[in-house]
């Protein structure tokens, strides 16, 4: 794909499609050591954006588990008694998107966000089938729109107990 001026996509900052076939991956530019310290301090729960929803749900006064282990993928976010599975995901590490930009990776790496990416709708189609809820939340979108994000889940949950808190609070301030 030529421009006019005859620079490639690649060089104007736009992006190419992907070619089947052919990888745009062009290995790693950090060295294993540096590439081992940085991939350590990656953390698999109490992320940034689970951490932000978290505080978010409890300060509308939700009660909720986190990472229940009886459950199939570990729910960041768990409401039990109404069924409810939040799993906040990162974007890189569950693929949003991912046909858009796998060809970058290594081979190694597509194959393990491939595996991630089957595995997750392996454990939701689980929690579907038991009757649960699921509701997946991107990184993305919490770093965007933190507030629509804990709408989103609390349009899933139970509008009694929704209003029930709503009169507490009120009935809460007239007595204070």
């Amino acid at each position: 794909m030529q421009e006019k001026n005859g620079d490639s996509a690649l060089e104007t900052g736009q992006k190419t499609p992907a070619i089947p076939g052919k990888r745009r991956h062009r290995g790693d530019f950090m060295s294993p050591e540096t590439r081992s310290a940085v991939m350590s301090r990656i953390r698999g729960k109490d992320t940034g954006p689970e951490r932000a929803v978290a505080d978010a749900l409890r300060a509308r006064g939700w009660e909720f588990e986190t990472h229940a282990r009886d459950l199939p993928g570990r729910p960041d976010i768990l409401f039990r008694q109404a069924m409810v599975a939040v799993f906040i995901d990162g974007d890189f590490w569950h693929g949003w998107r991912f046909p858009l930009w796998k060809d970058k990776l290594s081979e190694k790496w597509e194959a393990k966000i491939e595996a991630t990416r089957r595995r997750d709708a392996r454990n939701f189609r689980k929690l579907r089938r038991d009757g649960w809820k699921v509701i997946r939340i991107w990184e993305h979108q919490v770093n965007g729109d933190l507030v629509r994000c804990v709408q989103r889940v609390e349009q899933a949950l139970p509008k009694r107990r929704r209003e029930s808190l709503t009169r507490s609070r009120k009935s809460s301030r007239r007595q204070g």
